[in-house]
């Protein structure tokens, strides 16, 4: 009887242990298990986080640029207004391009010969310029050119940077090649001599013709100004700047070849670089936007500059957007797409994708002057597309350039 009762108190005793074990191990296992959530909660909370700040990272990024284009905006058609009414439209196709690219500081300028006098490559401000001596007689260059003789055609524009550093720095060119012949050679005709920046004028054939800038656009000294010259098989049209200074609509000359002076009367001048000259670009041809929109579909304007590996609007490149503007608005059938281009220097991808910038900014100058911004679409195809041999200067300065591709009516 004990034996059994013994044994009764026995199994009471141990049978309440056997589910008390596994109830106890089934609180570790829920426990491990929410531990192991919690971990991987913590984990996905960490990761989300993470993305939730690059996120946010991003988005600040995206308003400060969005930030930064906007002054950009702002600060580049303060700019660009005064050329709102800039008429020049260079030659579609570039003959001769300097912008002084490799030239070694304190050489003779590669693209050049000297007439007389003595020039020089020189370093200013961070870019390279050609520098003429601080003298009364100052100096002479010309173009070397693959065809010589005649080469200027019956319709060319001529452009360049003048650095005046004082009133009387002078800039003059000459429309035949000096080395050939040291007076005007008949052939030449009656067209005279242009020159500019002497008191932020112009004038022509000896002073027959010159006038200066209005007081509004007058600047103080030093400054860059930028000259361009347009002639159309007998008119001649002098810009500098913003303002069409002379025009002199029966020249009945013909142009040869150029030559280029620089000098200053000024014997008291102070600094290193007192009369310098950069970026210098002669172009042939003359056919107006309108007719080659005809006869094409699109407008090719390797006109349109920006500043380099940059989506940033040079005020010249206004000539070509005016214009592009007023035959928007004769005919407002026309849309475009505006397309953006570059040479092949640099990286490809960054160079399409700076075509795409390039293109954006024209359409955002064309919106900003009244356009419809539905009339528009644009696209960069960088270095791809190239319409001349990328290995001259002049080859890759067509290669930049702006596309105005009429967009089908279907579209």
């Amino acid at each position: 009887m004990k034996k059994i009762l013994l044994f009764v108190m026995l199994g009471l005793f141990l049978y309440p242990t056997v589910p008390a074990e596994a109830q106890i191990l089934k609180k570790l296992k829920k426990k491990v298990e929410r531990k192991a959530e919690e971990k991987i909660d913590k984990t996905i909370d960490k990761s989300l986080e993470k993305k939730d700040k690059k996120a946010e990272e991003k988005q600040r990024d995206t308003i400060l640029k969005e930030k930064d284009k906007k002054s950009e905006v702002k600060v580049s058609n303060k700019v660009l207004r005064p050329w709102s009414k800039y008429d020049f439209v260079p030659g579609e196709t570039v003959i001769f391009e300097d912008n002084l690219e490799g030239e070694q500081n304190g050489e003779f300028p590669s693209q050049w010969d000297l007439i007389d006098g003595y020039v020089e490559n020189a370093l200013f401000a961070g870019e390279n310029v050609i520098r003429f001596p601080v003298e009364s007689s100052g100096a002479m260059i010309t173009p070397l050119m693959k065809k010589e003789g005649d080469y200027l055609p019956e319709k060319f524009t001529i452009e360049f940077d003048m650095y005046l550093s004082s009133r009387t720095s002078k800039y003059a060119v000459l429309f035949w090649d000096k080395r050939k012949s040291y007076h005007r050679p008949s052939e030449v005709g009656n067209i005279g001599n242009v020159e500019v920046g002497y008191e932020q004028g112009a004038s022509y054939d000896g002073g027959k013709m010159q006038r200066r800038l209005p007081k509004e656009t007058q600047k103080t000294y030093p400054h860059w100004r930028h000259v361009a010259i347009s002639f159309n098989v007998r008119a001649l049209k002098i810009y500098v700047d913003q303002d069409r200074l002379l025009m002199i609509p029966n020249v009945q000359g013909n142009p040869l070849a150029i030559s280029i002076k620089g000098s200053t009367y000024d014997y008291s001048q102070t600094g290193d670089y007192p009369t310098m000259i950069k970026n210098i670009r002669i172009a042939k041809g003359a056919v107006k936007l309108y007719d080659r929109f005809i006869t094409d579909g699109k407008i090719v304007a390797n006109g349109i500059k920006f500043d380099s590996g940059k989506a940033t609007l040079k005020p010249e490149s206004m000539g070509v957007i005016n214009e592009i503007v007023k035959l928007m608005k004769q005919h407002p059938e026309i849309k475009f797409s505006v397309e953006g281009h570059t040479d092949s220097d640099g990286e490809a991808q960054f160079n399409k994708v700076l075509s795409e910038q390039r293109a954006v900014t024209v359409m955002n100058q064309l919106i900003e002057m009244g356009i419809d911004k539905e009339r528009l679409v644009t696209k960069g195809f960088g270095e791809g597309v190239p319409l001349a041999d990328n290995n001259t200067a002049e080859g890759k300065a067509n290669n930049r350039r702006v596309e105005f591709v009429k967009i089908p009516d279907q579209q």
